[in-house]
């Protein structure tokens, strides 16, 4: 027998096991996760209802879905953090959650930069005529409820940012680069990400392929610097300053307290309509300029997404 050639596999071990090391191959890894991630889900969503059901009944709409928000961030968490441990035989952190120096620079970086991409396309409508300035919503409000308004919206869309990028740019992703390659890793993770959104108000063909293109925009701010934190910072922004701050709708979602009161009446082809600007052309421009600011901010930055 030749001591130098490697043992030969069997075939459970070929099917199952990946070829570098002792664990599962990346699909059946990504296979477990998710039907990890819907027991954990149902279980927790299950126990909430169950015990605050009396409480639930008398909650506003808003409030009982930012108490649904909280037990939804522990369901998917932990499945991640699970997963992370017992499939992928990793650091939970090694997802790209490392807090280092750049940590915050890129958490405030990726919050504010969609405030300059809703900002364009909002004077982008106005310009064009395809948008109406109605007013503040504090001339009409008492200034202290804006502000818990806002504040909780902010709550909700951290915690919705969380959950998605955890899962679509930390788990999926990852996952998927590990077993096929990065291209297809950012392709399906944002496939998956836009189609996750089906359920959503006044969807659309465009709306989802808006969505694969943000999903894809995440991914990129990921690829860059290797840490999630520039892409969570991304998306709670791209949420709050699309629907508080500028007053467009969220992925189809409208009934949101809004800073500026406004009315789009531009072609929907181009300004997303009910959807909100990421079903419309709008997006593409905003898109490609905020990218490259993106790179230009992680030049020198080096990311990796394989070894972790």
């Amino acid at each position: 027998m030749d001591a130098s050639r490697p043992p030969k596999r069997s075939l459970l071990n070929v099917v199952f096991l990946s070829p570098d090391e002792r664990r599962l191959r990346a699909g059946w890894r990504l296979i477990l996760h998710l039907i990890l991630l819907l027991l954990l889900l149902g279980l927790f969503n299950g126990v909430f209802s169950f015990l605050l059901s009396s409480i639930i009944a008398n909650l506003p709409e808003r409030r009982y879905f930012l108490v649904r928000e909280i037990t939804s961030i522990i369901g998917i968490t932990l499945s991640v953090w699970i997963a992370r441990r017992l499939l992928d035989r990793r650091s939970f952190v090694s997802l790209g959650l490392q807090w280092n120096a750049d940590a915050v620079k890129d958490l405030l970086v990726g919050f504010f930069l969609p405030g300059l991409m809703m900002g364009f396309i909002f004077l982008g409508e106005w310009a064009l005529g395809w948008l109406t300035f109605d007013g503040f919503s504090w001339r009409q409000q008492p200034w202290t409820q804006v502000l818990l308004e806002t504040a909780g919206m902010l709550v909700v869309f951290v915690s919705v940012s969380w959950q998605e990028e955890l899962v679509g740019r930390g788990y999926w992703l990852q996952n998927l680069t590990d077993g096929l390659n990065l291209f297809w890793g950012m392709l399906i993770s944002s496939t998956l990400f836009a189609l996750a959104h089906l359920g959503n108000p006044n969807v659309s063909v465009m709306a989802i392929l808006g969505l694969l293109l943000g999903g894809l925009f995440f991914a990129y701010a990921y690829v860059r610097t290797g840490q999630l934190w520039l892409a969570l910072g991304l998306h709670t922004g791209w949420n709050l300053f699309e629907s508080t701050i500028f007053g467009f709708p969220v992925s189809g979602l409208s009934d949101v307290p809004r800073l500026i009161r406004q009315t789009s009446r531009g072609p929907v082809l181009f300004t997303g309509g009910e959807f909100g600007p990421e079903a419309g052309l709008v997006l593409i421009p905003a898109l490609v300029l905020s990218t490259l600011l993106i790179y230009w901010y992680s030049l020198g930055r080096q990311s990796s997404l394989k070894g972790k």
